[in-house]
């Protein structure tokens, strides 16, 4: 009874936070429909002009469940659109070309901050949203980032700018490639390699058609498969780091040695690879995710004042200008030696 009690009593706290996050969403996701453009640019412009209820003691708990929880819940949820075969079928030239891509340009975002005078965690958000899938990537290596008091104005602003950059790559692209005579087929690995966000991905993409459109969609998943590997492997570096092991007391918990929403991530994508999902529950897997990742995003303007945000400066635009001309290079350079092979 004591337990129940509890878990009623914590509801009660976290309604009011959550249910302001879920109407300033669909708010965001009405204009969006109505009028066009990105819905997170929307949710993340919509909350922020509401930051002063992140410090409202009825409303940030949920504000701040939104943007741990929900965020988390719907990145874990993007597994459900992946298969090992989708990735199988691209072949290990185009494999080698994507995988070496998003290696090469979250270096780049790293090497790339620390000469711009940037935090090495700033590299990583600028690196990681723009070799995987934009703003998600960013938002899922902020979850296992040390937390500092600059942790979420740098995710604010990798993803605005993500967001910002893809819808203008989106526009771009496609006359890049029809100006360099790329084939369809690796017109889509330019496209699906290159640009942020998977929407923009597919409207770049069937813009040149269908074969275009279905290889840069494919070339996207295989990006978004790579989400995983990245973040494990940025939650282990950051595991290891001295002032982080030394801040952390000794616990008999069982802890998994990887964020949770990596799991079911991986999960989603085996249940999928073995056939075992049905089309309307992946819909339905899609739309959910589509859902918690706009209330998160809503959530995560909230607690950043767009004020501080100007603070930052021009650098974390010249950051991600920077890995967007790298990756888009890269990936194109490759092209033309795996054309001439």
């Amino acid at each position: 009874m004591e337990t129940w009690n509890a878990h009623s009593s914590r509801l009660v706290e976290l309604w009011p936070g959550v249910a302001l996050c879920v109407v300033i969403a669909l708010a965001a996701a009405l204009v969006s429909n109505k009028h066009g453009g990105p819905p997170m640019l929307y949710g993340l412009l919509m909350g922020a002009a509401f930051h002063y209820q992140s410090h409202d003691p009825r409303t940030a708990p949920g504000v701040d469940a939104c943007m741990r929880v929900v965020l988390r819940l719907g990145i874990g949820l993007l597994g459900a659109r992946i298969t090992v075969g989708q990735i199988q079928s691209l072949g290990w030239a185009t494999g080698l070309i994507v995988a070496l891509a998003v290696i090469s340009t979250v270096l780049c975002g790293v090497l790339a901050a620390r000469w711009l005078r940037l935090s090495w965690s700033m590299g990583l958000l600028a690196g990681g949203a723009t070799a995987i899938c934009g703003a998600a990537a960013a938002l899922a290596i902020a979850a296992v980032l040390p937390k500092d008091e600059h942790r979420e104005s740098n995710t604010l602003s990798a993803v605005v700018l993500a967001t910002v950059l893809s819808t203008v790559a989106m526009l771009l692209y496609p006359l890049v490639a029809s100006a360099l005579g790329l084939p369809p087929l690796w017109a889509g690995v330019f496209l699906g390699g290159t640009i942020h966000d998977v929407a923009q991905v597919v409207v770049a993409g069937y813009s040149l058609g269908q074969e275009a459109g279905d290889t840069a969609s494919i070339v996207k998943l295989l990006r978004v498969g790579l989400l995983v590997v990245v973040v494990m492997a940025i939650s282990v570096v950051v595991r290891k780091r001295p002032s982080q092991t030394a801040a952390v007391p000794p616990t008999r918990r069982f802890k998994l040695p990887v964020p949770g929403f990596l799991v079911l991530f991986v999960g989603l994508v085996g249940v999928h690879s073995a056939g075992w999902m049905s089309t309307s529950l992946q819909l339905s897997l899609g739309e959910s995710s589509r859902a918690c990742l706009m209330v998160g995003v809503t959530a995560l303007g909230m607690k950043t004042s767009l004020g501080g945000l100007a603070r930052t400066g021009w650098r974390p635009t010249v950051l991600m200008l920077a890995t967007s001309l790298w990756i888009a290079l890269f990936v194109l350079g490759a092209i033309e030696v795996a054309m001439q092979l």
